[in-house]
């Protein structure tokens, strides 16, 4: 009789647990329109910039933020800029009539970020181990801080023109090019013998969105660098871009869903067909949705590392990354992947702990740069546009 109770429990905890358990995102899904705006600013854009727009007009609280990401990742600190800087450009094309007020705020970040550079270093900006042996190029450089600097500017001058911006873009374009040029796979170094995926890509996009402002062409360099990348650079088993690689070109890490997203959002401007390859295969290897919970893993099944700094704290059984995931975002949004998107909000959500206040959101299981990264990919459209057909975005 007692055996009989316990099986009639168990399977009455089964069967509400098999009800309850993919009813729960009903409760997190997301109104599609909040998140995805052909024109304008959709709902989650406009609470997200007003955080961060705040951050940034309120010095004791930047300050203590910035603090905070330093503390564990000096990349991080120059990452929130960047996907800040491109988010609130992009805003300004969504909705002309936040240029006057977003526009200071951008001049503000670039003009910080390049006092920093020049009075500290390019190396504030990036992790420890940048000092531990020289880089091979000579003069040192990082194109992590290169070209995420370069895409700042083009951003802006998209925006509205200045004169001393161009200069400043002309000249890290000229010293992009060199470096790229110079480097036996067209890949500069981010780290001392150490490149990126991530960062080349970002690299090339900037180099599109000068050509476009300046009028200069380099269509000859992208397609030998994706010629190049094809044949080096992708991991055989899956097809995707190794994330991480020696100058030489001897893959360091496969691909990473803490790459790859991104990667693909920026060869766009590049070559379109690839792009969509990379997302196609970046989907079906690393994007999954459980439930109705959006997530990404960091790597695919046929390849495995430690979790780090980038990856962070990688979720046992689903192989869920938080870095991969957010960087998921930009990927659906970029590539119109409606459905993953939504599923990727319901995930955010339910675990990242949104906090509203005064119309102001932000999420407490993050931190400045991961509310950047899902700005941008809230906002982010109308610059690729511009720069492939060289009018607003419709």
């Amino acid at each position: 009789m007692c055996v009989k109770k316990i099986l009639i429990n168990s399977l009455a905890l089964l069967l509400a647990t098999a009800i309850w358990l993919p009813s729960i995102r009903f409760f997190y899904s997301p109104n599609v329109a909040n998140i995805v705006s052909a024109d304008g600013m959709p709902r989650i854009a406009q609470q997200l910039v007003a955080n961060q727009v705040d951050l940034w007009n309120n010095d004791e609280r930047r300050n203590a933020e910035t603090g905070r990401i330093r503390a564990s990742n000096g990349e991080w600190d120059f990452m929130a800029r960047s996907f800040l800087v491109w988010s609130l450009a992009e805003s300004c094309l969504r909705d002309p009539g936040l240029t006057k007020a977003y526009l200071p705020i951008i001049d503000r970040i670039i003009d910080e970020t390049l006092m920093l550079e020049s009075q500290q270093g390019f190396r504030h900006f990036l992790l420890a181990y940048a000092n531990h042996k020289p880089f091979l190029a000579s003069p040192a450089s990082s194109h992590f801080v290169d070209g995420e600097i370069a895409l700042m500017l083009a951003s802006r001058r998209i925006v509205s023109d200045r004169a001393d911006y161009r200069s400043l873009l002309e000249e890290r374009v000229r010293d992009l090019v060199q470096r790229i040029e110079s480097s036996p796979l067209l890949c500069p170094e981010s780290y001392p013998d150490e490149c990126w995926m991530f960062d080349q890509c970002i690299g090339l996009a900037a180099l599109a969105l000068g050509d476009r402002l300046d009028g200069t062409d380099h269509s000859g360099l992208f397609g030998r660098w994706v010629a190049i990348a094809k044949i080096k650079l992708t991991d055989v088993e899956t097809g995707l871009l190794v994330s991480r690689f020696d100058f030489n070109g001897n893959a360091m890490e496969g691909p990473e869903g803490s790459s790859i997203w991104m990667v693909a959002h920026c060869l766009r401007l590049i070559d379109e067909g690839f792009a969509r390859d990379q997302y196609a295969k970046a989907r079906r290897e690393l994007g999954r949705v459980w439930l109705g919970f959006g997530f990404a893993r960091e790597w695919p099944a046929t390849w495995r590392t430690f979790a780090d700094i980038d990856s962070g704290v990688v979720l046992p059984g689903l192989d869920a990354s938080p870095a991969a995931s957010g960087l998921a975002f930009i990927g659906a949004a970029s590539f119109g992947d409606t459905a993953y998107l939504e599923a990727l909000h319901t995930s955010l959500a339910y675990g990242g702990f949104p906090v509203c206040e005064d119309d102001r959101l932000r999420y407490a299981a993050s931190n400045q740069v991961g509310d950047a990264v899902v700005l941008y990919a809230s906002t982010l459209g109308p610059i690729w546009h511009w720069a492939k057909t060289n009018q607003p975005n419709e």
